[in-house]
């Protein structure tokens, strides 16, 4: 699943580090969940969506 979440944090001016404070994630899952080798859990996708101000299938593109 392609995702949207390395454009939106560094719009916000955040760095890795500080998207996984806010998220109470590890730095090693905001990498994992950028380069797509991570799909978070349905939780977690709605407090990054959340943290961001957008809509969850605005920062995750789901592709069939």
């Amino acid at each position: 699943m392609e995702n949207r979440m390395k454009e939106l944090r560094k719009a916000q001016g955040l760095s890795q580090e500080g998207a996984a404070n806010l998220l109470g994630v590890s730095r090693q899952t905001i990498i994992s969940i950028e380069k797509g080798v991570y799909n978070p859990s349905l939780p977690l996708a709605f407090q990054i969506a959340k943290l961001f101000d957008k809509k969850i299938e605005e920062v995750f593109l789901f592709e069939e």
